[in-house]
């Protein structure tokens, strides 16, 4: 599945637009860990701490982010897969 048909076909949709850092990323952990691995989450949000937060949310997470693209007005979608092993804990380096 390709960039533009996770975008028109995602698996679940979650409008965080008027929440405030950390809600929208807040939201999504929740929403995703809900959702089977390799779905992908369609977020909309207009907070500008979320331009940072989703990206570092992904890569902490180990969610795969597909896309960060520019809506209405200061909103933005990201497009978010659930990876296999999230919510897995990180093992510790020593």
């Amino acid at each position: 599945m390709d960039r533009d048909q996770d975008a028109q076909n995602p698996d679940a949709e979650l409008d965080a637009r008027g929440l405030l850092c950390p809600l929208p990323v807040l939201r999504a952990r929740k929403r995703l860990a809900a959702m089977a691995p390799g779905a992908v989450l369609r977020v909309l949000a207009d907070d500008p701490a979320a331009r940072i937060d989703m990206p570092h949310f992904c890569a902490e997470a180990g969610h795969e982010l597909l896309a960060d693209l520019a809506f209405e007005g200061s909103a933005r979608i990201y497009l978010i897969r659930r990876s296999a092993d999230a919510g897995q804990p990180v093992p510790r380096q020593r």
